[in-house]
């Protein structure tokens, strides 16, 4: 059985830019950008936030923020 990696707990604010990463949504929405409809909160041990778009909670250990990259 593989190992599930440690979850990280975020403080990120509403507004938040995300990209989906190590799940199967992330092969579905592949490079899309996701704005944090919420603060995030805990339930079941596990680190949750809403995102435009979707419903439910999403995983925030399945998520990494987009630096927006001006050069």
């Amino acid at each position: 059985m593989a190992k599930r990696a440690k979850a990280k707990n975020v403080n990120w604010p509403i507004g938040t830019k995300v990209r989906m990463i190590n799940c199967f949504e992330a092969t579905k929405y592949k490079g899309q950008t996701w704005v944090t409809r919420s603060v995030p909160w805990k339930a079941c041990g596990t680190q949750l936030v809403l995102l435009e778009g979707r419903t439910g909670g999403f995983d925030t250990s399945c998520l990494e923020v987009v630096v927006d990259a001006h050069i």
